[in-house]
């Protein structure tokens, strides 16, 4: 049987109600996570342009783009909702896939759920089996074949596995939107771009949303693809692809960011974190880590939020300065502060030896400061939010209010924490309020009826 097939005849047919419980808590975080990562993403110049592109291009329709009060149609409200929350860096990842599964899979799901009015357990098995046929396909991929990192290059497949999931396809045309939307992926960066450059591109999830909900869309309709697409032994290892189906759940495998920044740099920035003593001289800080930090743009002043996004020495310096807060999200300020940018113009970076079999499955970094007493040093293997170190459920309702509060008003923030902490009782809709403005909450639930003028 073609690879696709079986993973279309898996997704499919698995009995929603047979998601384990701890699956169904851990996608609650995940989304209670993504939501925050949108809140913080929300005002950036990448995600007001997609948004306004969005509703120009795909038109006004009835869903949600989340904390606004604007609605589009489902692949407009994907794309906004998807390009906010990945805007900062601070969404979830997953280390076998090298990239971020969530801001690709949650949005598209929820637009497709909102409008075919889907069950909470409908939904939930959406997201895992979204989550799990991306990043089996992502993680099958021999690291030596790849010719990019960028998720948009495989996040599309959980997207439009999601989408055909709530669209009720069986399981031929599922594994032909598969298909579809792995063949019309976007290119991203290829090997022959050499650096990660910091532009609005970044990793191309929203485009990868629009392939997948749409090829979706068109497989319903009678869209084929080429089935035979992941039928290659030189570049997908089947085992990984398809073995042990429903056994277990990648999405219990993702990790969370608790820094505002490429995930490459955070076990340099824990190290930071714990050695820094506030107010003190840094007279030296060099950070040792893996050969792939190399390909980052790295700029020691860089211009945008983009920019900083992928700079080692910009992070650094910012966690260095003014601790953690600083990076739950990074201000805008913050890429114009003298102090930041002097001591970013003094770090030292290098790949280190001993971190040389790390990449994808670690992130590690040793971290050599000097803060006046000598040099201290700090090697971190497990960055926090991996799974080897997991925040805890406190720990990302904490991020979750640092995140939002330039966005979300204290008690905006509890109704979204109230309506997501009761998804399983109360389902989606309150949650689908609890994103709109106050000012419009009832306006918010109208958007059921596709019939009421707005």
């Amino acid at each position: 049987m073609q690879a696709i097939t079986e993973l279309a005849n898996f997704s499919s047919s698995y009995p929603a109600n047979a998601l384990p419980a701890a699956t169904g808590r851990t996608i609650s975080l995940l989304i209670l996570d993504l939501i925050g990562a949108t809140a913080a993403g929300l005002r950036s110049p990448l995600a007001d342009a997609v948004r306004k592109s969005a509703l120009e291009a795909y038109g006004e329709g009835h869903t949600s783009i989340w904390l606004t009060d604007k609605r589009s149609s489902v692949v407009g409200a994907a794309m906004a909702n998807s390009a906010a929350a990945s805007a900062l860096d601070i969404d979830d990842g997953h280390r076998g896939s090298g990239g971020h599964p969530g801001a690709g899979v949650i949005p598209a799901a929820l637009a497709v759920a909102q409008a075919v009015d889907a069950s909470v357990s409908e939904t939930m098995a959406a997201i895992a089996l979204g989550y799990e046929i991306g990043l089996r396909i992502a993680s099958s991929r021999p690291f030596e074949t790849l010719d990019t990192y960028a998720s948009g290059r495989w996040v599309g497949y959980g997207a439009a596995a999601a989408a055909c999931r709530l669209l009720g396809l069986n399981a031929t045309k599922t594994a032909h939107a598969l298909a579809i939307a792995g063949s019309e992926a976007p290119i991203v960066f290829l090997s022959a771009t050499s650096k990660f450059e910091g532009s609005m591109v970044k990793e191309a999830i929203p485009p990868a949303v629009v392939t997948g909900v749409t090829a979706a869309y068109r497989a319903r309709a009678g869209a084929t693809g080429p089935l035979d697409l992941l039928d290659d032994n030189d570049r997908f290892t089947r085992e990984l692809l398809t073995g042990n189906l429903g056994s277990s759940w990648e999405v219990q495998k993702c990790y969370l960011k608790p820094y505002a920044c490429c995930r490459y740099m955070h076990a340099a920035i824990d190290a930071i974190l714990a050695m820094r003593r506030g107010g003190e001289e840094i007279r030296k800080l060099r950070i040792e880590t893996f050969q792939q930090t190399m390909r980052l743009a790295n700029e020691r002043a860089p211009s945008t939020l983009e920019g900083g996004q992928y700079s080692f020495y910009f992070n650094c310096a910012l966690a260095a300065l003014y601790g953690r807060e600083a990076l739950q999200p990074v201000q805008l300020k913050r890429l114009t502060d003298a102090r930041v940018l002097d001591l970013a113009a003094r770090i030292e970076l290098e790949p280190s030896p001993d971190f040389a079999a790390a990449f994808p499955v670690g992130t590690p970094a040793r971290v050599v400061m000097d803060q006046g007493k000598g040099p201290e040093e700090m090697i971190v293997l497990h960055p926090l939010g991996d799974v080897a170190n997991p925040l805890s459920t406190d720990q990302v309702v904490e991020k979750f209010k640092n995140i939002t509060r330039e966005n979300v008003h204290p008690q905006w923030q509890d109704e979204i924490l109230s309506a997501i902490a009761s998804l399983d009782t109360i389902g989606f809709l309150p949650l689908l309020a609890a994103l709109s403005p106050p000012d419009s909450r009832y306006s918010t639930f109208q958007t059921r009826n596709p019939n009421q003028k707005t």
